[in-house]
């Protein structure tokens, strides 16, 4: 890859321009454009000036580039899976904080480790993780000894999640039926409420039946 390559790649960072886009317009598989910039800082850090002197260095060396972290064993990219989360509602930073969990060994991360590890202000990451905790995508647990949160992604978080959805269902069905209730079951607008409202509780009691029998695939 030349000089002129990776300016080009910077200048499809600072515009927004997905990975498949960048790789469209340099004529390159999406695969290299990834690697490239993983390799070199991640979308927020990438420089085209540093990526070309440590590319030739490491030629000189002789020596293999570091793990790409972008790819992933089904292979998607990181960037391609964050998109299908921005795509299905979650906030793009905290789509990239949610798989940033996703694939650590562990499922653990501090604040601390977020931050450093996507470039990203500590205001960013507390939105995310406040956001995810709320859904029940994580939990939130204490380190006394550090006096630090400690964000997990676990087994539990999907079952958590289902549960997290089918609550808010219920109470908007709840609050549907009320409404129903108010305008008067005999009106079009009270029984257009009403079925709505019902729909929503069978749903509701539905999810709820159906992660129980579930579960136990999480165990």
């Amino acid at each position: 890859m030349t000089q002129q390559d990776r300016e080009r790649i910077a200048a499809g960072l600072a515009d927004g321009l997905s990975y498949a886009e960048i790789a469209r317009r340099l004529d390159r598989p999406t695969s290299t454009v990834t690697r490239e910039i993983g390799r070199n800082g991640g979308p927020s850090g990438y420089r085209p000036q540093q990526a070309h002197q440590a590319t030739a260095q490491r030629a000189r060396r002789g020596t293999p580039a570091p793990p790409c972290a972008t790819g992933s064993p089904g292979g998607r990219t990181e960037d391609e899976l964050v998109e299908m989360a921005v795509r299905i509602g979650l906030p793009r930073m905290t789509a990239r904080v949610h798989l940033d969990l996703l694939l650590s060994e562990d499922g653990r991360r501090t604040a601390a480790e977020l931050t450093h590890r996507l470039k990203i202000s500590p205001a960013s990451v507390s939105v995310a993780v406040n956001y995810l905790v709320e859904q029940g995508y994580v939990r939130r647990e204490r380190d006394p000894q550090r006096r630090r949160d400690i964000y997990v992604i676990d087994d539990d978080a999907w079952y958590n999640s289902i549960m997290t959805s089918r609550r808010q269902t219920l109470e908007t069905a709840q609050a549907t039926m009320a409404a129903a209730e108010t305008y008067g079951l005999d009106s079009p607008v009270g029984q257009r409420l009403a079925k709505a409202g019902a729909f929503l509780e069978r749903v509701s009691l539905d999810m709820i039946e159906s992660a129980d029998r579930w579960r136990a695939l999480l165990a």
